[in-house]
């Protein structure tokens, strides 16, 4: 059978310094199968100057100069949370190949890199399709990629004591939150910050978002979930006039007053799954669960 010759843009983590055996397994699998690929240009500067590798790129890209059957992801779920970032609406399929402890979205060990191709090449995956949170500010537009694929916090900045936040649900008050802050989650991120927080474990594929609220100054605030058609809108108010918000981490001030607006993004990011690759198994050797810690 005459193999297809598949393209891959290839991201990754450049403060991983000690993997470029794992790193070198994944890139030498690629050339074996002929596969075409192009190459993040930070990345390709940290392989070939810092790790010393031989990387045959065909292209080095910038930005979201790119285009490619499938996007791999070399590193943690934080890479990964970065290449969705540059994907955005291009829908590319993102196989997360991770570098370190295995993650809910980074879920292929470079061992298992030669197994995944093969069923990528014969087309034995899945792709899940995971729901982005989408954020538009009635001020100044949000500087960076305003859709997060794990979460969108709103938080206090250091000299605050507290902040403000009103929330509405389709136009309808829910309550003020008294907080260092709120975080709005998806189900992917619901097993991130949210869940340090005290927020519900969401098993992908649930239509829904969460709001947690992070140190709240009420001892009767739960978190609650709601369908992820909601619009969700936030007004903050704050002593030190300003606040944070954080889309997947990136951290960007807003002025107080700035009203919020979250719904779910017009297209999904697309992970993919082998088709041996189990979420709940993936949850219970990450919560720990079953381990008996006595």
């Amino acid at each position: 059978m005459e193999h297809r010759r598949l393209k891959f843009a290839l991201f990754g983590n450049v403060y991983q310094t000690k993997k470029s055996a794992s790193i070198q397994k994944v890139l030498s699998c690629l050339s074996e199968r002929g596969a075409e690929l192009y190459v993040d240009q930070e990345y390709y500067q940290f392989l070939t100057e810092n790790q010393k590798i031989d990387v045959q790129a065909a292209k080095i890209f910038t930005d979201d100069d790119f285009e490619a059957d499938i996007v791999i992801s070399m590193g943690g779920d934080g890479t990964f949370l970065k290449a969705a970032s540059r994907v955005r609406e291009k829908m590319i399929p993102i196989l997360g190949v991770n570098m370190g402890r295995l993650g809910f979205l980074a879920d292929v060990s470079p061992g298992d890199i030669e197994k995944c191709m093969k069923a990528i090449y014969d087309e034995n995956y899945s792709i899940e399709n995971r729901a982005l949170i989408q954020v538009t500010s009635d001020g100044e537009p949000l500087e960076g990629y305003n859709c997060a694929l794990n979460d969108v916090a709103i938080l206090k900045r250091d000299t605050a004591s507290m902040i403000s936040i009103r929330a509405c649900i389709n136009g309808e008050y829910l309550t003020t939150y008294q907080a260092d802050g709120l975080v709005i989650s998806s189900p992917t991120g619901s097993t991130a910050y949210s869940l340090s927080n005290g927020g519900p474990i969401i098993v992908p594929g649930t239509k829904v978002f969460s709001m947690t609220a992070v140190a709240p100054h009420s001892m009767n605030i739960r978190p609650i979930v709601l369908s992820d058609s909601s619009e969700i809108t936030l007004t903050v108010e704050s002593r030190s006039h300003n606040f944070l918000i954080a889309i997947d981490g990136r951290s960007e001030k807003c002025k107080e007053g700035t009203k919020l607006t979250l719904r779910r993004a017009p297209y999904d990011v697309k992970v993919v799954k082998r088709t041996d690759q189990r979420y709940f198994n993936t949850l219970r050797e990450k919560m720990m669960w079953g381990i008996d810690a006595r």
